[in-house]
């Protein structure tokens, strides 16, 4: 096969398809193939679904042989994050307990919107268990391997999304990112990764952690991928009560608008302090390129993470209490002594939290009357060895698996939009930078990270893991 399915981005794999240079069928074995050599390496798959693939695949190639448009995603291959159901394979949720659960009836409704668009689904991808984890050290699934580095993690909790897409096994892949888990692994992994605002993308067919937190959204290798992905998987849906009904915002359309008419700024303060001096330096490297001097602090962020913290904690907690009760020994201890405290922690400081909650939507809705975009690291460090235990931030050591969301809890907390840009010109490891926008204003961001994938600040090569 001439055209290279592997290394090419969806919106050219679908261009071959729908051009008849190559067909969907060529393309999903050539990623089924990637995915078998690599699979003892990097771990990212927890469920292969071949049969089911190369079916869609061939739906694909006999709607171009009908002369019939597929869609926009024609014969692009994607994994989901196994909390996400798919017809016919048990939805884990990273956990052991979850596998005693029948297999799923039906597709969630990002995955049945995505296939209705050409998209070919390979399967369920690794994940931390009921997604409470930024390294993606899974106890019962094994850890998920970073590209990059197969010492390092490829974060958490969506690893297994994120270490296929860096890697090629396919051209996008679904997360969910409830305090982080599509940022932090976007900046380990060294891709694209989009966390829409909280309600835009229906969670419905989910597996749930935090309600009032859970966002799902897609990761790519570049800028269109993401785009147009998002743009497929919106609409209302009565399965989630949180999914808006306000009217769909296609930004693939919009992308190549530049920079006209958006105010960037950069977060200082709390998001400039501490950290390893890539992140700072990767935030610098954007404001630069973008022309940004403005700096902007925001009032008491980590009062903000405290609050996200206790909130995840608490509902986590509540979620899973039948499950404390009955099945304990189950869970990866780590993630089970933290349910087991948010089940324990008083109401009173849980609407403490609440209210505070509410307090600083305030005051980011008036911050956000005097800038569009705002520039803040996705993760305090590069990806970590696995084993690692601490790391440095401010000049003492902190706890590693409880620290790497320090930059991203505040801003989940109250559901703002927030593309993660990678950035591979600051050390031997990527990292991501924040671009964090006003609720809704998810074109705005894409536009901002186009004109930076175009300038070659940012990218999201493939990598290649070796032995």
């Amino acid at each position: 096969m001439s055209f290279d399915a592997v290394t090419a981005t969806a919106h050219e794999i679908a261009a071959a398809v729908r051009g008849r240079r190559t067909t969907a069928r060529e393309v999903t074995q050539a990623h089924l193939a990637r995915i078998a050599k690599t699979h003892a390496q990097l771990n990212a798959f927890t469920t292969v679904t071949a049969t089911r693939a190369l079916a869609e695949a061939d739906a694909v190639d006999a709607s171009v042989a009908d002369g019939q448009d597929p869609g926009p995603l024609a014969g692009v291959p994607y994994a989901v994050k196994n909390l996400f159901d798919l017809a016919g394979v048990v939805t884990t949720a990273g956990s052991k307990i979850n596998r005693d659960d029948p297999p799923a009836s039906r597709d969630a409704t990002a995955v049945a919107r995505l296939q209705t668009e050409g998209a070919v689904c390979l399967g369920a991808l690794n994940m931390g268990e009921y997604a409470y984890d930024f390294t993606n050290e899974n106890c019962h699934d094994g850890n998920v391997r970073n590209p990059r580095d197969l010492a390092r993690s490829a974060g958490g909790s969506s690893g297994g999304s994120g270490a296929a897409v860096a890697a090629g096994l396919v051209a996008f892949a679904l997360g969910t990112d409830t305090n982080g888990s599509i940022r932090v692994p976007s900046s380990f992994c060294g891709i694209w990764g989009l966390k829409p605002t909280y309600g835009r993308l229906s969670r419905g067919g989910s597996f749930p952690f935090v309600d009032s937190l859970d966002h799902i959204g897609p990761f790519a290798r570049s800028v269109g991928d993401l785009a147009v992905t998002y743009d497929v998987m919106q609409g209302p849906d009565s399965l989630d009560a949180a999914c808006t009904s306000r009217p769909t915002a296609a930004a693939t359309p919009h992308l190549d608008d530049g920079l006209a008419g958006l105010r960037v700024a950069v977060l200082g303060g709390y998001f400039g302090q501490g950290g390893e001096h890539c992140v700072h330096a990767a935030v610098d490297t954007i404001a630069s390129a973008l022309g940004v001097t403005q700096r902007l602090e925001l009032p008491v962020p980590e009062l903000a993470r405290a609050a996200a913290y206790l909130i995840t904690a608490t509902e986590g907690g509540r979620l899973h209490l039948d499950r404390l009760r009955t099945r304990a020994a189950d869970f990866d201890p780590p993630i089970r002594d933290r349910l087991l405290a948010g089940a324990l922690t008083p109401a009173a400081w849980y609407l403490q939290a609440q209210k505070f909650r509410r307090w600083w939507q305030e005051q980011m809705r008036e911050l956000f009357r005097h800038v569009d975009v705002l520039l803040a690291p996705a993760t305090p460090l590069a990806a970590p060895l696995f084993g690692q235990d601490t790391f440095t931030f401010a000049g003492r050591d902190v706890p590693l698996r409880a620290s790497i969301g320090l930059f991203t809890q505040p801003i989940s907390f109250i559901g703002l939009p927030v593309v993660a840009a990678p950035v591979h010109s600051v050390g031997p490891l990527p990292v991501a930078v924040q671009l964090i926008g006003a609720p809704w204003s998810e074109t705005s961001l894409l536009r901002v990270a186009r004109v930076l994938e175009q300038a070659g600040v940012c990218a999201a090569p493939i990598a290649c893991p070796s032995p």
